[in-house]
């Protein structure tokens, strides 16, 4: 839950205090809430991500594209999705909410709750030393075996405090706020018959009695399902490996109509909003306008090139997919996405001849990012290690798609998978 103090710029009192659930998760949650972990994980970043339509170091200078005003929205770190619910004191917004984000907890979701308190905010305990700390100038973050809690001053604008917490929540729930421009569900009062003119964006009005907390309910889960089925879709094709046993780069064997990237590249789009190019290695013509990222450098294996296009785009989803998956068909990816929903941050497929779920052709929410960006710090560049978190689904393909997540990797595998209309022999 954040609790948002007043939001005096000039004031020395201006501060913003956050408490969360699961103490043994300080550093992910807290660096959340106060957008301190992001902000040093992108620092040798952000001048790209200010200017992503012109040649960066993400970009190989090969490829680079072009990035369109639709496509440059959808880099944008908008708030999505945050849902505020408002009415006038003593319209039941707390009561309702505790109940409603319990059953969304019961379900699996995680949510945040975004508290306005005009008069500011009290939770600390005046001459303890967090207290005393904080008075004498310094942020104070504390943690424990079950929760963290951090006081800041000044406080974010609200803006960024729903961009920060809808990277690492399925959804997020304001208390009141009923003069922002977020979508608003109002809770009428006795005697009322409907929001004031003055509120605008409300996507439904809710009278008092035994069916409202039913009727919240629905509402919140429809209005984020369309949310979540809205985000934008990129796909990337990982290239880069040495290919020492086919002999040359895979991504550039033929296949009809091209090469094996020419194909996957045409496949994804098909499904996908824009699909880019991560890694080193020659592009073919066909592809010569591209967008092609290059691996950060402090990264390594395929995960370089997944964080390289999620912190390129961080508020899109992705499906990734290695350049060595030849018999990638439409199908396949269709079948991915349509596990696609709140709550799901990443679909890892099973494989029946494999001992762990496949990482690389695979669908990730916007949301998995902070869990690859975690491991990555710890020096692990195995994403498949994210599969046992609770938000990611490891389910087997049917047997009629298996075959698209078949790698090969020497000529003797390519004649084996001769004969599908996506592979041909390597000349």
């Amino acid at each position: 839950m954040v609790h948002e103090s007043e939001r005096c710029r000039g004031s020395p009192r201006a501060e913003a205090r956050y408490r969360v659930r699961g103490g043994t998760d300080y550093t992910t949650s807290l660096a959340a809430l106060c957008g301190l972990a992001r902000r040093k994980a992108e620092r040798r970043w952000s001048t790209e991500e200010k200017s992503l339509p012109e040649p960066t170091s993400h970009y190989s200078g090969k490829g680079r594209g072009t990035v369109s005003a639709a496509q440059r929205a959808c880099h944008s770190l908008r708030p999505a999705p945050a849902l505020a619910i408002c009415g006038w004191s003593g319209a039941g917004k707390t009561p309702a909410l505790e109940r409603l984000v319990a059953e969304l907890r019961a379900e699996g979701l995680l949510v945040a709750v975004v508290k306005h308190d005009a008069h500011g905010v009290s939770l600390d305990v005046e001459g303890k030393d967090s207290d005393r700390l904080f008075r004498a100038g310094a942020s104070v973050h504390l943690t424990s075996p079950d929760e963290a809690f951090a006081r800041t001053r000044p406080p974010e604008p609200l803006t960024t405090t729903l961009r920060t917490l809808s990277e690492r929540h399925d959804l997020v729930l304001l208390e009141g706020h009923k003069t922002t421009a977020l979508p608003k569900v109002w809770l009428l009062s006795e005697g009322e018959t409907g929001p004031p003119p003055e509120v605008t964006n409300v996507v439904a009005t809710l009278p008092g009695g035994e069916d409202r907390d039913r009727a919240l309910r629905q509402t919140v889960e429809d209005w984020l399902r369309d949310q979540w089925a809205a985000a934008p879709l990129f796909g990337c094709v990982l290239i880069g490996g040495k290919s020492t046993r086919m002999g040359k780069p895979k991504h550039l064997l033929p296949a009809p109509g091209g090469t094996w990237l020419e194909r996957l590249v045409g496949v994804m789009s098909k499904i996908c909003d824009q699909v880019v190019v991560a890694g080193d290695g020659e592009l073919p013509p066909g592809l010569a306008e591209t967008v092609r990222l290059t691996d950060p450098p402090d990264l390594g294996g395929p995960m370089a090139g997944m964080l390289a296009a999620m912190r390129w785009a961080p508020r899109v989803c992705w499906l990734f997919a290695p350049c060595d998956v030849p018999c990638l068909d439409e199908d396949a990816l269709r079948w991915l996405l349509g596990m696609r929903r709140p709550g799901v941050w990443a679909v890892m497929p099973m494989l029946a001849d494999k001992p762990h779920p496949e990482p690389l052709l695979a669908y990730y929410d916007f949301r998995a990012r902070h869990l690859l960006e975690n491991l990555a710090a710890g020096g692990d560049f195995c994403p498949a290690r994210i599969c046992t978190h609770h938000h990611v689904l490891t389910p087997t393909p049917p047997a009629h798609l298996a075959r698209a997540w078949r790698n090969v990797n020497t000529r003797r595998e390519l004649g084996a998978q001769g004969a599908h209309p996506g592979c041909r022999n390597a000349e």
